[in-house]
């Protein structure tokens, strides 16, 4: 599964964000189910981010979200979060569903 949560980061905030997402990746990595992430600026609208993280499954995603390690380091970053849903199956396991 894939997770995508857009971010809205004021300019003058963008450089300290950038490291609290390393920070996060790096906690989120230590957990078991995770496979990869990364952060994107939109091009349309430098306000906009987006964090994309690779997961097993929603257990392990979940399982790494209530671990406090990510708890702290996803702090600074999800304080940006916009709320809506991000979590998805990908091709063919989202047929399924």
């Amino acid at each position: 599964m894939f997770v995508v949560t857009r971010l809205r980061v004021p300019e003058a905030d963008a450089a300290g964000f950038a490291a609290a997402v390393d920070v996060l990746l790096s906690a989120l990595a230590a957990r078991p189910g995770y496979r990869d992430g990364e952060l994107g600026r939109c091009t349309d609208d430098a306000g906009l981010w987006a964090l994309v993280t690779r997961w097993d499954g929603v257990g392990a995603y979940r399982r790494a979200l209530s671990a406090a390690e990510v708890k702290l380091a996803g702090a600074p970053v999800w304080l940006y979060a916009l709320d809506e849903p991000g979590a998805y199956l990908p091709g063919e396991q989202a047929l399924e569903g």
